[in-house]
C-alpha cells in the first residue's frame, strides 16, 4: 500500500499542475476577449437597451473592454442620457470608435463619444453639430429652445469635464453646431486616438489608464505570449430589433393608423377577418412603441374619438357630420401625438396622406348613402309603386294583374281589358290600384 501511495504522488502533482495551467490559460483567454457592438442609425430607446445589456454581458463574461462602433445622425435626448449614464457607470472600459470611414458622430453621437473611457475616430469621419432639434429635424422655437439648449450644453460640459476632454469645443458643438474632422478632433483633444481598425485602435491604447468608478485602472489587451485579443460581436436581440423599428416616431404613427384603418374596415364589413387581424397586430405594436415614446394621452384620445366617429358614420349616416368630425379629431391627434417637451413630431406628409385616406373613406360613405336615398325602392310595398305589369283578367272594381312575376288583386278607376299593360299607382293593403300605361310605355 505504501508503495502505491508513493507512486501516486507524482501523478497527483502532474494532475494538479495540469489543472492549474488549464485554469490559467482559461483566465488568460478570458482577459483577451473584447466585446463589440454597432450603433448604426438614430439613437432610440432600443439603442439604449442594447448598450445597457451589452455592458452588463461584457462585465459578466469578464471582457477586457466593450467597443461601441458608432455611426449616428443623432436621436432622442432621453435615450442619449440613458446611454451616457450606462457608460459612465460601466464596470469595464467602454471604447467608442466612430467608424468606418465616412461615418459621423452627429448630435447625440457627440454625447456618447465624449462619455467613453476612450474616444476614437477612424480617418475620414466627423463629429459635432450637437445643437438640439425637434424630432422632425426642425429648429425648436421660443422658450423651449432656450431651455433645451441650456440643458444640453450643461450636460455635455459635465461629461467633457469628467473625461478630461475639450469642454469649450463640446459647448460650442451644442450652441453653435460646429463640426470637425477626426484630425481636428485629435488636435483639440476631443478624442484620444485616430485608428482605422480595431487592431490598430487596441494597440494604440494598450496600457492606457482610465477612470472606472473613481479608480484608475490600466487597460491591457495582449496576452503574455503576445497574441491579439479575440473580438466578440454582440448582436441585438430580436426584441431589441423589433423595438428599434417600432420606436421610430413615424413608424409608430403609421402602425397606429394602420391599426385604426384595419379595425374600421372590419367593423364596416363584419366577417372580413383579415383587416381585423392586421389591425389588432398593428395596434399592439403601436402600444409597444407607446411604452417607450412620450405619447400624449389627450392626442391618443382624439384618435380614438375620431375612429369612433368614423365607425358611427357607417351605421348612423349623418350625411358626413360624424365622418368629417372624425377626420378633424384624427388630424388634431396626429399633430399633437407626442408630448411637447419631447420635441418629437410626426412627419407632416404622413399626416396629410393619412387624413386624405380617411377623408376619402368618409366621402365614399356619404356618397353611398345619398345615392341609396335617391334610388327608388325595389322591394316591399314601396317597390311596387310605379312598377309595370299586365292584366290577367278585366280590371275595374276587381281583377288580377301579374307584376314582378307575382299575381296580385287589382282595382282601377276605369275598366281595363285583359292583356293590357298597366302601372301601379298605389298599394291598398293586399290590392293594387293600377292604371293603363300610355302608348309606348312598357
Amino acid at each position: 500500500m505504501r508503495r502505491i501511495a508513493v507512486r501516486s504522488m507524482p501523478a497527483a502533482g502532474l494532475l494538479g499542475c495540469g489543472l492549474f495551467l488549464v485554469c490559467a490559460a482559461a483566465a488568460g483567454a478570458q482577459d483577451r476577449v473584447v466585446h463589440r457592438i454597432a450603433l448604426d442609425g438614430a439613437i432610440s430607446p432600443a439603442t439604449a437597451d442594447y448598450v445597457d445589456t451589452a455592458v452588463a454581458r461584457a462585465a459578466a463574461e469578464g471582457a477586457a473592454a466593450l467597443i461601441i462602433r458608432l455611426d449616428t445622425p443623432g436621436g432622442l435626448l432621453n435615450s442619449t442620457k440613458t446611454i451616457v449614464k450606462t457608460i459612465l457607470a460601466a464596470p469595464i472600459p467602454v471604447i467608442v470608435h466612430v467608424a468606418p470611414s465616412g461615418s459621423s458622430a452627429t448630435s447625440a453621437g457627440v454625447f456618447v463619444t465624449m462619455a467613453a473611457h476612450v474616444a476614437a475616430m477612424a480617418p475620414g469621419t466627423t463629429i459635432g453639430a450637437a445643437h438640439p432639434v425637434s424630432g422632425g429635424g426642425e429648429d425648436i422655437a421660443g422658450d423651449m429652445r432656450t431651455k433645451v439648449e441650456n440643458y444640453a450644453a450643461s450636460f455635455v460640459e459635465s461629461i467633457a469635464e469628467k473625461r478630461g476632454r475639450n469642454v469649450e469645443w463640446a459647448v460650442k458643438a451644442v450652441r453653435e453646431s460646429v463640426s470637425i474632422t477626426e484630425s481636428e478632433a485629435l488636435d483639440l483633444k476631443v478624442v484620444d486616438v485616430v485608428a482605422n481598425d480595431v487592431a490598430t485602435l487596441l494597440s494604440r491604447i494598450e496600457g492606457r489608464e482610465v477612470d472606472l468608478d473613481g479608480n484608475r485602472v490600466r487597460i491591457s489587451f495582449t496576452s503574455a505570449d503576445g497574441r491579439a485579443p479575440e473580438i466578440v460581436d454582440i448582436p441585438m436581440t430580436f426584441r431589441q430589433r423589433v423595438l428599434s423599428i417600432v420606436s421610430d416616431p413615424n413608424i409608430a404613427y403609421l402602425l397606429m393608423m394602420a391599426g385604426i384603418l384595419g379595425l374600421y374596415m372590419e367593423f364596416s364589413n363584419p366577417g372580413a377577418i383579415f383587416p381585423g387581424v392586421v389591425g389588432v397586430i398593428c395596434l399592439l405594436l403601436a402600444l409597444l412603441a407607446a411604452q417607450v415614446l412620450p405619447v400624449s394621452s389627450i392626442a391618443v384620445l382624439l384618435l380614438v374619438v375620431g375612429f369612433a366617429f368614423l365607425v358611427a358614420e357607417s351605421f348612423l349616416p349623418s350625411f358626413g357630420i360624424l365622418g368629417f368630425g372624425g377626420i378633424a379629431a384624427i388630424t388634431l391627434g396626429s399633430l399633437f401625438l407626442y408630448t411637447p417637451d419631447s420635441n418629437l413630431f410626426v412627419d407632416r406628409s404622413l399626416i396629410a396622406a393619412t387624413v386624405l385616406v380617411f377623408a376619402a373613406i368618409a366621402a365614399a360613405i356619404v356618397l353611398t348613402v345619398l345615392r341609396d336615398r335617391r334610388r327608388r325602392p325595389s322591394t316591399g310595398a314601396e317597390g311596387l309603386i310605379g312598377g309595370h305589369g299586365v292584366t290577367i283578367s278585366a280590371v275595374h272594381r276587381a281583377g288580377k294583374v301579374r307584376i314582378h312575376g307575382e299575381i296580385w288583386n287589382a282595382t282601377s278607376t276605369n275598366p281595363i281589358e285583359p292583356g293590357r299593360s298597366v302601372r301601379v299607382v298605389r298599394v291598398e293593403g293586399l290590392s293594387l290600384m293600377v292604371e293603363p300605361n300610355q302608348e309606348g310605355e312598357q
